[in-house]
């Protein structure tokens, strides 16, 4: 069987990041009180507004919807749109605050819009965020079906910031378990579930989850992980947070380069990504750094705040929560039980 990669599945990653590193060269005005990280170098942008600093991140929901339209099955879509924003507001510090959609539609259904409604109100509440506007447009000769996007804005004390640079040799990392595939990589898990000739609406082969379609279990929305990190920044001085999404690993590093981090005890994969791996015939290579591979979010503390830090997101939070590893000298990261290594 032809191992499948991003790549032959249509997403090459290397032209990506050229194609952004080439929009990014274009952009150079900056108001003055932007903060952190050059643009596109961290999760969010911020920019001071007095004793604070007000942030902005935008994300969409991508070929996920593709399979809402195969479906006919609209109403968990807008829960992963606003999920991809507020995860990406929680990695500096911030408490997200408010949000706008941006909704592109070949055809503007109002059944369809209903349904999409109902997904952004359920992820407006589990984010405890106010929807404040949006925009729908209607453009049937440059969209085939619909995207759906948002933006998030959200705040953080300055002196609250959290970007990276505390982190040091001897921290530790834990990890925050997904729901599945979150909305990444989905260009690759379609053409899986194609090449392997089943639909959306065939039940679970293998009898990996009784009951259920393939279609269904690809729509399980993101999660969406604001509660549990909002109490965190009570209580722990955290020095890092990384959102995994698309990259998958490669997530990590963002945070800061000269480190190298560690996964010595993994969080299990759900079932989704057996499925997509042996029927893609796919490296675990290539999975890690296309996948979240069962671990959605990471924290990274001080070794003495471990267990408190474990024991606070345990409390409000229904995701699985352990110690996955540890920071050292290096650069990159690396999950030795598999052997895999990325610098």
């Amino acid at each position: 069987m032809k191992k499948m990669t991003y790549k032959n599945s249509g997403v090459d990653i290397e032209e990506k990041e050229e194609a952004i590193k080439q929009l990014l060269s274009s952009i150079i005005t900056k108001r003055k009180g932007s903060i952190g990280k050059p643009m596109g170098g961290h999760y969010a942008g911020l920019i001071e507004f007095g004793d604070y600093a007000l942030v902005l991140c935008t994300d969409g929901v991508g070929t996920k919807v593709k399979i809402a339209e195969a479906l006919k099955k609209w109403d968990t879509v807008g829960i992963d749109c606003i999920a991809m924003n507020v995860n990406d507001a929680l990695c500096v510090g911030a408490e997200p605050l408010a949000f706008v959609d941006y909704l592109a539609m070949e055809d503007p259904n109002p059944k369809i819009t209903k349904e999409i409604g109902k997904g952004l109100e359920k992820g407006a509440k589990q984010s405890n965020i106010s929807i404040v506007g949006g925009e729908t447009a209607d453009l049937p000769e440059l969209i085939n079906g619909f995207d759906l996007a948002g933006t998030c804005l959200a705040y953080v004390k300055k002196d609250r910031i959290i970007l990276g640079d505390t982190i040091q040799p001897g921290d530790v990392i834990i990890g925050l378990s997904s729901s599945g595939i979150h909305s990444n990589g989905y260009t690759l898990a379609r053409r899986v579930v194609e090449e392997a000739e089943f639909s959306y609406t065939d039940r679970f082969p293998d009898d990996l989850y009784p009951g259920k379609t393939i279609g269904e279990v690809m729509l399980t929305p993101t999660r969406i992980y604001v509660k549990e990190i909002i109490e965190l920044f009570k209580k722990i001085d955290v020095h890092g947070l990384a959102h995994i999404t698309g990259s998958g690993l490669w997530n990590i590093p963002r945070l800061k380069e000269n480190v190298k981090y560690v996964i010595e005890d993994p969080l299990e994969p759900q079932k989704i990504f057996t499925f997509l791996q042996d029927y893609g015939n796919i490296d675990d290579r290539e999975m890690y750094q296309i996948f979240n591979m069962g671990m959605g979010f990471v924290v990274v503390v001080a070794p003495e705040d471990a267990a408190e830090t474990i024991g606070i997101l345990q409390k409000y939070s229904d995701a699985a929560i352990k110690l996955v590893g540890t920071v050292k000298k290096g650069t990159g990261v690396e999950v030795p039980r598999l052997g895999l290594t990325y610098r």
